[in-house]
């Protein structure tokens, strides 16, 4: 059952915005995890290549919660910030938000649904670790 009040973050804008449709379902109607799953690798890997600048790799999950199911014709957005950088990788946190858009009485209601931090490590051409270039000043 949704929850609410939650709000989109106003801090930053969303990496990656998604309506999920009918075909993203599993047997329950809900919209199918592993749908999530791999928008939230996309939306962490986009966060994670602005700094790597290069070739990478998704190497850790290192914790992902499911808050709240989301439904089809709901507005999906993905939030990415950078948690750490270390000397070859760099984990990023996602938040996953949807606006209910179908649900009568909960249409238009916010609520954060995913929660994800995954570890992305900097690849070179024979896909072995590479140093991370300083950040830019």
């Amino acid at each position: 059952m949704p929850k609410g009040p939650d709000r989109l973050p106003t801090d930053r804008e969303p990496v990656i915005r998604i309506i999920p449709m009918p075909q993203d379902t599993n047997p329950n109607g809900d919209i199918f995890g592993g749908w999530i799953m791999s928008h939230v690798d996309l939306a962490g890997s986009v966060v994670a290549v602005q700094r790597i600048r290069g070739r990478m790799a998704t190497v850790a999950v290192n914790s992902f919660t499911f808050k709240q199911p989301v439904y089809v014709g709901d507005l999906v957005s993905f939030y990415g910030e950078i948690i750490k950088v270390g000397r070859t990788s760099v984990s990023v946190g996602i938040e996953v938000y949807a606006e209910r858009r179908m649900i009568g009485s909960y249409a238009g209601e916010v609520v954060k649904v995913t929660e994800a931090n995954l570890t992305y490590v900097a690849i070179d051409d024979k896909r072995r670790p590479r140093p991370i270039a300083p950040a830019a000043q």
